[in-house]
């Protein structure tokens, strides 16, 4: 028998060169994803095979000196995943955040994932994945869009002007032909010019540009209407949305989280998400109220089924949308509230596709695991 096992190495600029950042193939991948997610070839982690990962977190008054202390951000994350389908993939996306990053040039996570052989389990690839995330997280709003959005959108706002802003933009671009209007609110200059550097090399298809002193500026008109910034720790404090900014047919994309009155979301909104089955493991993961801890508006949508506001047939999975189960825009007047959650599945199959386009280029470092176990 042949027990040789080696594996591919990708650094970020090596998946650079296998593709990662071709954002029109990558919205193709998440929606085959999600239609995969939603016949149940998958499985994550937990007991109920829908949890996001496992977290690690610090106390906030350690009793060892040398511990890392609670913070924003502060966390270790194991996501593991098999996904069945075309990908026929497992996989960990794993990584260390800390807000206090920024300060030494570095992003506020540094991400890694690794490929395995779904039967023997054998590693296939270890790579550099901040790009991979960057660029599914933000496909998956841009799948949305091609499926939520106007079909004449022109206009889109963006709440917060990092690394999800940057890749939702694109995403939003590429599914919406007619997009040539962005309103941008940010609180700093230096992701501000970094943000409209990103629009001109990114999107030429964007020809005018506002940057907004608030988010109902951002807000009012937005035909697209998507929220990327950090929360703080409290629902209270979350950023508020007033629903008479909220223009009539509007879709508001959510992969962070923000305020709306509950009358808004009840009576006003269609309710979408990526995959219910991630916010019923929120659920058990955070028993009620899931919203504050999770911090993603399906956690919200939840909580008012909880309370009895609103039924699970309120929630609508964007995959039956896709797939004809289910009507999604009925007219232009629709608001439209769509839920983000991240999940690794997205990280396998995007990573997938970089991988087998680094395998097909010769790009990438062949590492040996053995010839022989030492001990099989």
């Amino acid at each position: 028998m042949d027990t040789k096992i080696k594996f591919l190495y990708l650094s970020e600029p090596d998946i650079i060169k296998a593709g990662v950042k071709d954002m029109d193939q990558c919205i193709e991948v998440m929606e085959k994803m999600l239609i995969t997610l939603n016949e149940g070839d998958y499985v994550m982690a937990g007991n109920n095979h829908n949890s996001h990962g496992a977290m690690v977190t610090f106390p906030n008054h350690p009793k060892f000196p040398s511990m890392p202390k609670n913070a924003d951000d502060r966390r270790f994350m194991a996501m593991p995943a098999y996904l069945g389908g075309d990908c026929q993939m497992a996989g960990m996306k794993w990584y260390g955040s800390n807000v206090e990053n920024k300060k030494k040039g570095l992003p506020r996570s540094i991400l890694m994932m690794m490929l395995n052989d779904k039967d023997t389990g054998a590693p296939l690839a270890m790579m550099s994945a901040n790009l991979i995330s960057s660029y599914r997280t933000g496909a998956i709003p841009g799948v949305g869009a091609k499926y939520l959005a106007k079909k004449d959108a022109e206009t889109v706002g963006i709440i917060g002007p990092g690394v999800m802003g940057k890749t939702s933009l694109r995403a939003f671009v590429s599914a919406c032909a007619n997009l040539n209007t962005l309103k941008v609110k940010g609180r700093g200059k230096k992701s501000m010019d970094s943000f409209l550097d990103f629009v001109k090399k990114e999107c030429p298809q964007i020809q005018k540009v506002t940057v907004c002193e608030t988010v109902e500026e951002a807000v009012r008109g937005s035909d697209i209407i998507c929220t990327t910034t950090t929360a703080p720790v409290k629902e209270k404090d979350f950023q508020y949305i007033d629903k008479a900014w909220v223009k009539k047919g509007a879709l508001v994309c959510m992969p962070s989280a923000a305020r709306f009155d509950d009358d808004f979301l009840i009576n006003d909104c269609k309710l979408v998400v990526d995959n219910y089955k991630l916010y019923e493991a929120w659920a058990e993961e955070f028993p009620y109220p899931s919203y504050e801890l999770v911090q993603i508006i399906g956690s919200k949508f939840t909580d008012l089924m909880h309370e009895g506001k609103i039924q699970r047939e309120d929630i609508i999975d964007l995959a039956d949308i896709i797939t004809g189960k289910c009507l999604g825009r009925e007219n232009d007047d629709d608001i439209i509230i769509y839920s983000v959650g991240g999940m690794p599945v997205e990280d396998i199959a995007w990573g997938k596709v970089v991988y087998q386009n680094a395998l097909k280029q010769g790009i990438g470092i062949e590492l040996p695991l053995w010839d022989t176990p030492e001990m099989a």
